[in-house]
């Protein structure tokens, strides 16, 4: 069905699949992180902004959930990291939620919210950083540090006021 159908007095606009891949792709990111369209759940609500009379009727808005705590498609890291990294924007149940409202068309928000999800996740399958590798400063460098550690010191001895003997 393309295009706003007419219902009694009031046009209805089915929500269309169509940004930038089909309903049933699965979103790749990684070996590991993989979302399913199966756990994203979409809803539109009226967003806030510019829009003029459009904003008070038209529910443009996209809250998108995606549920990473049971998520099939994300390693145990990765899903941890989700969470972890989503902040506020995740529920006590591990529900990512994520607002859309910058567009003024459905299929902008709901491609916007995709690609922050999608940002998001990758993100937090990027591999941990290697642990720091602790350091000494060689001899050389210790002996120069205290050498001029002590001419600092001598010089401003020196600064003091000077003493008749």
């Amino acid at each position: 069905m393309k295009g706003p159908v007419r219902s009694g007095l009031f046009f209805f606009d089915p929500p269309r699949h169509d940004c930038g891949m089909a309903s049933d792709d699965n979103i790749f990111i990684s070996g590991d992180a993989v979302i399913h369209p199966g756990d994203l759940h979409e809803d539109f609500i009226r967003s806030s902004g510019p829009g003029g009379q459009n904003v008070n009727k038209v529910a443009t808005a996209v809250q998108l959930r995606f549920d990473a705590a049971n998520a099939a498609g994300l390693s145990e890291r990765v899903r941890e990291r989700t969470i972890k990294l989503a902040g506020q924007r995740a529920t006590k149940d591990g529900v990512v939620v994520i607002e859309a409202g910058r567009f003024r068309t459905q299929e902008q928000n709901r491609a916007d919210a995709r690609a922050r999800l999608t940002a998001l996740v990758a993100k937090a399958a990027e591999p941990p950083p290697p642990p720091r590798k602790k350091t000494r400063p060689s001899k050389g460098a210790v002996e120069r540090r205290l050498k001029s550690k002590a001419g600092r010191g001598t010089i401003k001895k020196l600064r003091g006021r000077v003493e008749n003997d």
